[in-house]
C-alpha cells in the first residue's frame, strides 16, 4: 500500500503535476457583515494564493478556503486577530489527493461494455468518451452522440441524445461537469447515461418520459479543464483559453453566460477563480451550448450539475428579482430535495442563487430561464465540505443514485405541465 502511495507520487513529481502538500482547507466562520468584508480583503490578496471553495456571502453562511502551505500561518494569524472563527476541514490535500490517485490506479481496467465499466471510480476524458461510444454502439435505437462544438483546445464537445423518435420534440437538457474540478458530477453522469438504457422499457414512470421527451446529456462540459485536472492540477477549474495581456489562463464558464454579464458576482481579473471572460459566450465551451439550445428552440428543462454544498438551486443569481415562476420553482424544488433525501438522508437546501449561496452574474440557468427555459435548475451535490471537490469515490454512486430521484422528479413534473 504504502508502496503504490509513493509510486503515485513519484508519478505525479515526474508528471509535473502540482503539488498540494502542507494546503489546508479553512472553514471560516463569519458572524457579521464587518467579518465578511475582512475575508473579502484577504481574497484581493493575490500574493497569498488563496482557492475559495465557498466564497465569501452573508453572515453565517460557511466559507471555505484552500491555503496554499507558505500561507497556512499568515491567513491563520489574520483571522485570529479580527476574532474571526475558523476550523481545519482538511489537514493536507495532498494526502487526499493521493488516496485518490490511488485508488484510481487501483481500479484502472478497460471495459469490454457498459455492464462491466466500473461507475464506482473516477475516470480520465478517454475513458468516458470510450464509455460514450460503448454505449451508443449497444443502445443505437435510443442513444446518438452529437458533437456541438470544439473546445479552445480544439477537444470534440460531445452530447448524448437519448431519444425514442419523433423531431424536434420538447426535451430536457443535463450537463455536468462545467467547472472541472468537481468531478464528482462528471462520474454521476456517467450513471445517468446508463441508467437511462436501463430504466427506459422498465421503469413506468421514466418511459413515459422519454416515449414523450428527448433528453440530452452532456458529461463533460469543460473538456479542456478536465484534462488538465488529469495531467497537471487536480483543482483546476476554468476552461484552458488565453487572455491577451494576461499571464493568467482561463475563464470561469459559469460567469460567462449572457445573463447580467460583468456585473457584481463576477471578477474581471484574469487571474481570479471566478474571471467572466472578455464578452459573454467568448468561451467556445459556452458558445456551443448556446448555440444549441438556441436552434433546438423546444427545451423544456436545463439541470445544469455541480459540487459541493448540497443544494437545488433556481434563478436569479444576479439580481435579487424574483422570476414570474418562482412559486413553482420552489415548490417543485422542494418535491425534488424530498424525492432525493428519501435514499439515504442527504440533506439539500434548496432557493434562488443570489438568497441561497451568493450572488452570482453571467451564470448558466439565468440565461436558460431568461431564453424561456421555465424549469431551469442547478444542483450543488455532496458534500457539505468535509472533502469538497475531493469526494471520495466510493460515494460517486450514492450520490448520483440519489440525484436521479431529484432529476426524474423535475423531469417528470416537466412533462406533466407542458407550456
Amino acid at each position: 500500500m504504502r508502496g503504490l502511495l509513493a509510486l503515485c507520487a513519484l508519478l505525479g513529481a515526474v508528471l509535473g503535476e502540482e503539488d498540494f502538500v502542507g494546503h489546508q482547507v479553512l472553514r471560516i466562520s463569519v458572524a457579521d457583515e464587518p467579518q465578511v468584508q475582512k475575508v473579502m480583503e484577504l481574497e484581493e490578496l493575490e500574493h497569498l494564493q488563496l482557492d475559495f471553495w465557498r466564497g465569501p456571502a452573508q453572515p453565517g453562511s460557511p466559507i471555505d478556503v484552500r491555503v496554499p502551505f507558505p500561507s497556512v500561518q499568515a491567513v491563520k494569524v489574520f483571522l485570529e486577530a479580527h476574532g474571526i472563527e475558523y476550523t481545519v476541514m482538511i489537514e493536507d490535500v495532498q494526502s487526499l489527493l493521493d488516496e485518490e490517485q490511488e485508488q484510481m490506479f487501483a481500479f484502472q481496467a478497460r471495459a469490454a461494455s457498459t455492464d462491466t465499466f466500473n461507475y464506482a471510480t473516477y475516470h480520465t476524458l478517454e475513458e468516458i468518451y470510450g464509455f460514450m461510444d460503448m454505449l451508443v454502439a449497444e443502445n443505437p435505437q435510443l442513444v446518438s452522440k452529437l458533437q456541438i462544438g470544439k473546445t479552445f483546445e480544439g477537444r470534440p464537445i460531445y452530447v448524448l441524445k437519448f431519444s425514442t423518435g419523433g423531431s424536434n420534440r420538447p426535451a430536457i437538457w443535463i450537463d455536468t461537469g462545467i467547472h472541472s474540478r468537481e468531478w464528482v458530477t462528471q462520474a454521476s453522469g456517467i450513471w445517468f447515461a446508463k441508467k437511462i438504457t436501463q430504466d427506459y422499457g422498465q421503469n413506468p414512470a421514466f418511459t413515459s418520459i422519454l416515449d414523450n421527451m428527448d433528453i440530452f446529456l452532456e458529461i463533460v462540459t469543460n473538456p479542456d479543464g478536465f484534462a488538465f485536472t488529469h495531467s497537471k492540477n487536480r483543482l483546476w477549474r476554468k476552461t484552458r483559453s488565453i487572455t491577451a495581456g494576461s499571464s493568467c489562463v482561463g475563464v470561469d464558464p459559469n460567469r460567462n453566460w449572457d445573463a447580467g454579464f460583468g456585473l457584481a458576482g463576477a471578477s474581471s481579473n484574469p487571474c481570479s477563480e471566478t474571471y467572466h471572460g472578455k464578452f459573454a459566450n467568448s468561451e467556445s465551451e459556452v458558445k456551443s451550448i448556446v448555440d444549441f439550445v438556441k436552434a433546438h428552440g423546444n427545451i423544456k428543462a436545463f439541470i445544469s450539475i455541480h459540487s459541493y454544498s448540497q443544494l437545488l438551486l433556481y434563478p436569479y443569481g444576479y439580481t435579487t428579482e424574483l422570476t414570474p415562476d418562482a412559486n413553482e420553482l420552489d415548490q417543485l424544488a422542494k418535491s425534488a430535495v424530498t424525492a432525493l433525501a428519501s435514499l439515504y438522508g442527504t440533506k439539500f437546501k434548496y432557493g434562488s442563487i443570489i438568497k441561497a449561496i451568493y450572488r452570482a452574474s453571467g451564470g448558466t440557468i439565468d440565461w436558460t430561464y431568461n431564453q424561456g427555459i421555465k424549469y431551469s435548475y442547478t444542483f450543488e451535490l455532496r458534500d457539505t465540505g468535509r472533502y469538497g471537490f475531493l469526494l471520495p469515490a466510493s460515494q460517486i454512486i450514492p450520490t448520483a443514485q440519489e440525484t436521479w430521484l431529484a432529476l426524474q422528479t423535475i423531469m417528470e413534473h416537466t412533462l406533466n405541465h407542458p407550456y
